[in-house]
């Protein structure tokens, strides 16, 4: 049988890799899951993690012998954090499972390639590669389901998500990604087990669901969850992928990459007390949240560059994309290129003018920034008579009391 090679990639060129491998010893270092996956799509690896049969004590001193800086970011679970020449790679001590209860594992390490590739999830996933040769080691056919764009779990599916509940969502965002149809052993056992993902962390279903939204093929894969129960046990708002499907046209004829927060925003109705829910029950970040709450408003407050300067670019965008104003994508563009500015005029200004400094100065400076903004940000001749206007009618009012 031929020996399958990864093609040459810029990762395996980078600074400091090859002493790494090197001080781990021939044989003992293998890149394994997505740099392995990603190569051979064609794709840009960003991160490497690297497989080893060394037990983790006997990694760290090579990596230190060798000059290399080692960190025992998870000892307990096999993995050593190198940093070589300013390349940072995961190494990991090859294990299998002993005990899991859907969130977490508790591992034995092992010196089996095909036991540790068992314990994986998706069989494009289990794909090692000799970081020097380029030699691929495939154990479970992920090769082959790779080039057909075929999602599938490794044995059987409801061992896997047995061992961990989120696959389940992995599963689909694999889909999403990189599939064209689903295994249907896979996709029922998801089906069956949804019910599981109640058991997981918020946060953990958060940063998955984030990751599908902005798939590429995340509207097909969505609507079939959909069809499925998938979302009904952890997220039973979401209902259509109509409104979501339009977002993401406008995002791409506006030329700006797929956000997160807005496509989640359109996957949920526009309801203020449900997207507050939902970004509570996600334990999304403050920002996120409002943001989220912010989408739920049709409101532009004047222009959308008006509504960029109050709430931002990206909540403007969310506003014109979600309820689908009129002119949508153009105003999107223009807003992707501009800079917002800030009032150029401080309550100083107004001092000078005569105004008394506390509550009044406070009130005509808003006055002018509204002025201003309802303008559409005239230069500073013009904002100097607005501030005198503003200045002398607030003059007018206070010696008429």
């Amino acid at each position: 049988m031929d020996t399958l090679t990864l093609p040459d990639a810029p990762w395996r060129h980078w600074p400091g890799l090859d002493r790494l491998t090197g001080a781990l010893g021939a044989g003992n270092a293998r890149v394994v899951g997505g740099a392995v996956r990603d190569t051979l799509l064609g794709i840009a690896v960003s991160d490497l993690d690297i497989a080893t049969p060394l037990d983790p004590q006997e990694v760290m001193r090579r990596l230190e012998g060798a000059g290399i800086k080692a960190i025992p970011t998870g000892l307990a679970h096999g993995t050593i954090t190198a940093v070589s020449s300013g390349t940072v790679v995961e190494v990991t001590t090859l294990r299998r499972d002993l005990t899991t209860d859907g969130r977490r594992a508790t591992v034995a390490f092992t010196d089996d390639w095909k036991e540790d590739a068992a314990r994986r999830d998706f069989t494009m996933n289990a794909l090692y590669a000799d970081p020097e040769t380029g030699e691929i080691f495939d154990y479970f056919g992920g090769r082959a389901d790779l080039a057909a764009r075929h999602v599938r779990f490794i044995g059987d599916p409801l061992r896997r998500i047995a061992e961990d509940h989120l696959r389940i969502l992995r599963f689909f965002r694999f889909l999403a990604r990189f599939g064209d149809s689903p295994d249907a052993e896979s996709l029922d056992a998801c089906t069956a087990r949804a019910n599981d993902l109640m058991a997981l962390s918020r946060e953990r279903i958060a940063d998955e669901l984030l990751k599908l939204v902005v798939a590429k093929d995340a509207v097909r894969v969505i609507a079939l969850m959909l069809e499925r129960g998938i979302f009904r046990p952890v997220l039973p708002e979401i209902v259509s992928v109509e409104r979501f499907a339009r977002v993401g046209v406008l995002e791409a004829q506006a030329g700006l990459d797929p956000d997160p927060i807005r496509r989640l925003a359109a996957l949920l109705p526009a309801d203020a007390a449900i997207a507050e829910a939902v970004g509570a029950r996600l334990k999304l970040s403050n920002i996120q949240r409002k943001r989220l709450i912010g989408a739920t408003e049709a409101d532009l407050l004047g222009s959308p560059r008006s509504a960029a300067y109050r709430l931002g670019r990206e909540e403007a965008i969310d506003r014109l994309f979600l309820f689908d104003a009129n002119g949508a994508v153009d105003a999107a563009r223009d807003l992707t290129g501009w800079d917002i500015p800030r009032l150029p005029l401080s309550g100083g200004a107004l001092i000078q003018r005569g105004l008394s400094k506390g509550p009044d100065v406070a009130r005509a400076l808003r006055a002018v920034e509204s002025q201003w903004v309802e303008e559409g940000f005239p230069d500073a001749a013009r904002l100097g008579e607005i501030a005198d206007a503003v200045a002398d009618q607030a003059l007018r009012s206070s010696s008429s009391e």
